[in-house]
This record gives C-alpha cells, structure tokens and sequence, in this order.
C-alpha cells in the first residue's frame, strides 16, 4: 500500500499529504509562488490563491480522532478539504500537527498576497453552532435537575454517575464549541482555536 509522501519545503513550494481512508489514495497538496496543487490518485488540479473564495477552518473530532482539525477549501474546481490526521493502519491514526499548521498558515498568507476576495472563516456555520448550543445548553441543564433529583432522594450512586456524565459533555462539548465558534480572520492570524499545537 502506498504511504503519504513526507511532507517537504522546496524553495517557495509548501507540501503536505495526509490519507482520509485507510484504502484511499493519498491526498497531496502543494503551494507555488501562485497556485494550491493537489492530487488524490489519478485525479489532480490547481487553483489561483486569488480565485479562492472562502476558507473554513474548524475543529472536527472523530471517534478514532479526538484530536482532528480541518480546513475547508471552495474555488473555482471542486471543494477539497485538508485533515490534520491520516490513517495509518487499521487501528491507527497519525496526527500530521506540525505539518498541517505550518502548511494552513502559509497556505493564508499566500492567499492574503494575492489579494483575492477570499472569505477566511473559523469555525462551524452560524445556524448550525448556535442550534448546537442551544441543545447542549438544555441538555447540561436536564442533567444537573436529574442531580438534584437523585440528592434528594438520596441515591447517592445515581447521582455520582449522572455527575460523571454530565462533567464528561461539558469537557467534551465545551471545547468543541470553544475552539468553533464562528467568526472571520486575517491571512497572517490564524486563530489558535483551529489550529493544533506545533
């Protein structure tokens, strides 16, 4: 099976691969002095910084990755997306953090150089994080009223294990929505909120 080219810097070119699937091809992508390159397989492309209209940043955890961030790309050829991890084996994912910070940087400033009218956005859409809050509002809200309930009737273990839960979301849930919520920034300030640590 092939594995993900090392990621490299070649004089003003930028490098990073990263495989979405444990039998896909991997995903390469490169920056030029004016172009963000890509090839997946027998399919390849490129796109002018300046033709990019908007760039997503967010936090994405899955089960087998708790720790995964992506970048989201839309221009004039299809959406491509960047992950921060890549499969490795059945059972084992690589987190690629150094790498995918020091591409998704450089990859914004080259875009804020070419002086496109590109939207650099963090986070998850507008609707969709605040409904999510919402409902994680209520439900953290149920669990602590089904605490209480379980005190007063003194069922101890109860309500031991409502707590465990509800400790368990805040953590979980609390750093999603911290590290995206929605917002725009600048080419040369990628927030730290979506972005792991180098």
């Amino acid at each position: 099976m092939e594995e993900p080219r090392d990621d490299a810097t070649t004089g003003d070119d930028f490098a990073y691969s990263y495989r979405s699937s444990l039998l896909a091809a991997p995903f390469e992508f490169r920056l030029t002095s004016d172009a963000l390159h890509w090839r997946k397989g027998g399919a390849s492309g490129h796109t002018l910084y300046r033709n990019i209209r908007r760039v997503r940043l967010s936090y994405r955890p899955l089960t087998m990755q708790n720790h995964r961030f992506v970048a989201e790309i839309w221009s004039d050829g299809p959406k491509l997306t960047i992950s921060s991890t890549s499969w490795k084996s059945m059972v084992e994912h690589e987190r690629l953090d150094s790498r995918y910070r020091v591409f998704i940087a450089e990859l914004c400033r080259r875009i804020g150089a070419a002086q496109g009218q590109t939207r650099l956005q963090t986070g998850s859409p507008p609707i969709m994080y605040w409904i999510g809050v919402v409902v994680f509002v209520g439900a953290s809200l149920a669990l602590a009223s089904l605490i209480v309930r379980a005190l007063q009737f003194a069922a101890w273990s109860a309500a031991a294990f409502i707590a465990a839960f509800l400790g368990l979301l805040l953590w979980q849930a609390g750093t999603f929505f911290r590290r995206n919520r929605p917002g725009v920034f600048p080419p040369d300030a990628v927030p730290e909120a979506v972005l792991p640590r180098g």
